[in-house]
């Protein structure tokens, strides 16, 4: 018999006793990471496909500051300049941009997958659809964000807070033209709603009430995004959650529907 066959006995165990913290087990939990690793590949994949449409990009930016203007709602501008005179709010919006919407999102998703697994179908499915949705946006109508246009007033605040290194680092990693729609605002709204009706505790209710708001503040203020990306953001979450509910949990209401109390489902 191989040496090797305790070992593999020892790691089974191991196994199988990890996987009784999880609510459906490993396969399952790799199931959803793989999902979500998915997606993150294809939003890569476009990045290739938009790096090339720079121009594009400068003139769908330019055509919506016209389309704020034409409004008469084009306030980016003034509001980052009043940030900029009460240095602590713009200081902590950069801070926020640059470090909760990936931690935020990611530690809500992992404790709704374990602690409130009847309610993460649902959810997940809303953003598989969301990302779908903004990878078209992406593709169809690839957009500068509102620092790349110092002519109209616009400082890269967040260059500033990190670094222009960093933050040329972190355009390599992430598409620096996906501004339509803000997928900020619409991951916020996407785990804030349900956090909402899921968490007990009327601080943290209220908190998560809050959530999306301080998220579009800071987005618009540090000039990431028009406010028209916010809005096309919270519509992209609208749109998810309507077809997580009337799609989605139709298709398998034992496994993809909203729900509230404990069952044990593999999805």
């Amino acid at each position: 018999m191989p040496r090797s066959y305790p070992l593999l006995q020892q790691l089974t165990r191991v196994w199988r006793l990890t996987g009784r913290w999880l609510p459906n087990g490993w396969l399952d939990a790799l199931r959803q990471l793989a999902l979500f690793a998915g997606a993150y590949y294809a939003y890569r994949l476009v990045r290739g496909f938009v790096d090339g449409q720079a121009g594009l990009a400068f003139e769908n930016a330019r055509n919506l500051v016209h389309f704020e203007r034409a409004l008469g709602l084009f306030f980016e501008p003034g509001l980052q300049a009043w940030a900029r005179s009460q240095d602590w709010i713009l200081t902590g919006a950069n801070w926020m941009y640059v470090n909760s919407h990936f931690v935020v999102t990611t530690t809500f998703l992992i404790w709704l997958y374990i602690a409130r697994n009847q309610a993460y179908y649902f959810v997940r499915n809303m953003f598989m659809v969301a990302m779908t949705l903004a990878l078209v946006g992406y593709l169809v109508y690839p957009t500068a964000p509102p620092r790349f246009l110092p002519e109209w007033g616009f400082t890269d605040s967040v260059a500033s807070f990190v670094g222009e290194s960093a933050d040329r680092s972190a355009d390599v990693l992430y598409n620096p033209f996906a501004a339509v729609p803000s997928m900020h605002v619409a991951f916020a709204l996407m785990i804030a709603v349900p956090a909402f009706f899921l968490v007990r505790n009327r601080v943290l209710r209220a908190l998560w009430l809050v959530y999306p708001l301080v998220v579009t503040f800071v987005v618009v203020v540090t000039a990431n995004h028009f406010w028209m990306d916010a809005l096309l953001g919270a519509l992209v979450a609208a749109v998810s959650a309507i077809a997580a509910s009337e799609a989605f949990a139709r298709a398998r209401p034992e496994a993809w529907a909203w729900r509230t109390r404990r069952v044990k489902v593999t999805a």
